[in-house]
């Protein structure tokens, strides 16, 4: 290591002892496979946060690099992940149990609670029977995250303990102010769903009705990225949010849209980004 790079890593470690940088992941369904690309950039240049939070697919992937599983095995454990995992309607009108969900999350998962990751980890869902935004840091890692996925209209909601739980994106999509109200000083922000919001000229009932839950996205994102002090957004306009294909190409998007980003990942860590 030469002196100039050792200098630099001694201003890192001296940053991080002032400053909590939290790590945010975006609901996006399917797209969220991009997060194996994001945190193989990660890995490969150092850079480990203090606190993760994640919204939908986001509280999945955020749990995985909580728990400090390796990239090797996230796209491992990814390679046999099928859409028949997640969804058990045969009627695609009709929404889907959590069943298979939970079992998958069961084989991949290495926690069986919040509380026994290795940093800590927020999932936001909804409660239905209040109606109130839920901030999950401990409980049954499976029944939370299955939660917070629960995409009203695809899945059905989940009962866990006395709450009724449906997808976080209903209310906060970017979690990112979850973060800085638990003691981040500063948030990096991956969204793997940029393109929320775009119309459609489809006659498909189907497809109005979640071009409209996009569009309705949209608002609460907006607080999630104005929270954020680095924002890396994958380009995966073109990968169906609902159904898994592409995994490959999906975790190259998120490698490359996080590597571009990487130099003002390196200076926020560096604490030569200005606090907002």
């Amino acid at each position: 290591m030469g002196i100039k790079n050792f200098f630099d890593l001694r201003k890192i470690k001296k940053f991080r002892k002032k400053h909590k940088i939290g790590l945010c992941l975006s609901g996006g369904g399917a797209r969220g496979f991009s997060y194996i690309g994001v945190f193989k950039a990660l890995e490969e240049n150092g850079i480990k946060f203090d606190m993760v939070a994640g919204t939908s697919v986001g509280s999945l992937f955020g749990a995985l690099y909580a728990s400090g599983m390796t990239v090797e095995e996230m796209a491992e454990k990814a390679k046999n992940i099928k859409n028949k995992d997640f969804r058990n309607s045969k009627l695609g009108f009709l929404p889907s149990k959590m069943d298979r969900l939970s079992e998958t999350l069961d084989n991949v998962l290495p926690a069986k609670k919040i509380e026994d990751l290795q940093m800590p980890y927020y999932a936001v869902a909804v409660d239905l029977r209040t109606g109130k935004e839920i901030h999950f840091n401990e409980g049954n890692l499976t029944s939370i995250i299955t939660g917070s996925c629960a995409i009203p209209g695809v899945f059905v909601p989940v009962k866990y303990k006395n709450m009724l739980l449906v997808d976080g994106g209903v209310s906060n999509n970017i979690p990112a102010d979850v973060l800085k109200s638990n003691g981040c000083d500063y948030v990096v922000t991956i969204d793997c769903n940029c393109t929320r919001g775009g119309g459609t000229n489809s006659n498909s009932l189907i497809t109005q009705f979640f071009t409209s839950v996009g569009i309705m996205m949209v608002n609460n994102s907006k607080k999630g990225h104005k929270c954020s002090d680095v924002l890396v957004c994958p380009d995966m306009k073109r990968f169906n949010s609902l159904k898994i294909i592409d995994k490959e190409e999906m975790i190259k998007e998120g490698y490359k849209a996080t590597m571009e980003k990487m130099p003002e990942i390196k200076k926020l860590f560096a604490g030569k980004i200005d606090k907002k």
